[in-house]
């Protein structure tokens, strides 16, 4: 059998493969109601789409949806460690989807397969984290030609894209999923808070209650993730650069401190920040024996890895699955999760499908949007149509079996106009 071109772990595990994704789908109904109007009206009918994503159940889903649009699609993974190698063969034996990805693979890999997916040539663009349009901007300018433009979802891939506007250097209309009201109450929030917990709890088997969880960043995520962990009888203590924030946490009840003084006390320490050198050497060696460190921010520059391996007199690769454990010449140990990476992918399955069914959904609706009205757009990140949005709200809605109100003609007329 002829497949799509393709670097995969084992096309024999397709099978299982698609019964994972199967699975998901069954929590995944608006996409699902997505993928069958695009099956009919074919709306990415000819269009090359090159992502870079984790290669997952419910990403599965979302590129079945783009490819009953019509579109090729060529995937390479954001994440070494999330690639789910059943998955990934799935969508090449039964999807049509050319993947480039598999669990572990090695840095000089996930360069050499972003570039692969570029030199099909795509239309559009879905990145995470920005590292696809990067390599096309800095390595590769040549295959931006014919590029019509590109969506992306995570905070982390948001700022990177928008320090590269400001700079005059993004070539792109790039949309930003991420902004989204849905995106940033479940997934960001729902979605990351329950699955980094679910990924602590994987790799470690710790008992939260009692034990003290230091949050760094109190964005969407830090949000989500204080609440569940307070809702498992942790003591949270926030830490966070932006005093708004900063007295957001506070007037929700979490004691607000500096990374110095919740370093001796911290049990368990989780960065949510999208920034770089969030735990450093100063904080390290203040850490009691036994601490645990995980970051669900988007790269593994949250925590000083350099500074953590240059204080370790002796490290234990894989004392635990998905855990390290490194001790410094006190004795005292701390352990490492998912080697700083996304601790929730690496350790755990990521978002529940039902979350990344409404963050899918707009996704696939933006591409739709973008490759319909993206003549006259120029450089730049665009908002994601406020109508979108609303619609993929309303699905759910639907499928929850919820029923809202509605303006009455009198209310609609009133909010248009100044007068009493």
């Amino acid at each position: 059998m002829t497949h799509t071109p393709h670097e995969v772990a084992d096309l024999g595990l397709a099978g299982a493969g698609v019964r994972r994704v199967d699975w998901a789908e069954r929590s995944m109904p608006v996409l699902r109601s997505v993928r069958e109007r695009f099956a009919a009206e074919r709306p990415l009918e000819g269009l090359r789409v090159a992502a870079c994503l984790h290669v997952t159940a419910e990403t599965a889903n979302l590129l079945r949806a783009l490819r009953a649009g019509g579109a090729d699609v060529a995937l390479a993974a954001s994440n070494p460690l999330s690639t789910q190698d059943d998955t990934a063969a799935a969508l090449v034996a039964e999807y049509g989807v050319s993947v480039h990805a598999w669990a572990g693979m090695d840095p000089a890999a996930y360069d050499r397969n972003l570039v692969t997916v570029l030199e099909t040539r795509p239309h559009l663009l879905l990145d995470d984290g920005c590292d696809l349009v990067n390599t096309a901007h800095v390595a590769r300018p040549d295959l931006l030609d014919g590029v019509l433009g590109g969506c992306e979802q995570t905070t982390t891939g948001v700022i990177r894209l928008r320090r590269m506007s400001a700079e005059g250097e993004l070539r792109l209309p790039m949309v930003a999923v991420n902004d989204t009201a849905t995106k940033r109450m479940f997934d960001n929030r729902y979605g990351t808070g329950q699955s980094t917990i679910d990924g602590i709890l994987r790799a470690t088997n710790a008992l939260l209650a009692g034990r003290t969880v230091v949050v760094a960043g109190f964005g969407y995520c830090g949000r989500g993730l204080a609440e569940r962990a307070r809702g498992m009888g942790a003591r949270v203590v926030v830490t966070e650069v932006d005093p708004v924030k900063a007295l957001d946490a506070v007037m929700q009840g979490y004691t607000v401190s500096t990374m110095e003084d919740a370093a001796p006390v911290g049990d368990v320490f989780v960065t949510v920040t999208g920034n770089r050198d969030v735990v450093r050497a100063e904080h390290l060696e203040r850490m009691k024996d036994g601490a645990i460190l995980a970051n669900s921010g988007h790269f593994d520059l949250e925590i000083d890895l350099s500074a953590l391996e240059r204080l370790a007199v002796g490290v234990d690769r894989g004392v635990r699955d998905q855990a390290d454990e490194y001790v410094f010449e006190d004795g005292r140990r701390v352990l490492l999760l998912s080697e700083g990476r996304l601790v929730n992918l690496g350790a755990a399955e990521g978002h529940p499908a039902a979350v990344m069914d409404m963050s899918f959904a707009v996704q696939a609706l933006t591409t739709e949007w973008l490759a319909a009205k993206h003549a006259g757009m120029g450089p730049g990140v665009l908002e994601v149509p406020e109508g979108i949005d609303t619609e993929v709200a309303r699905l759910e809605l639907a499928s929850l079996g919820v029923r809202i109100d509605a303006l009455t003609p009198g209310q609609e007329a009133y909010l248009r106009s100044w007068h009493p």
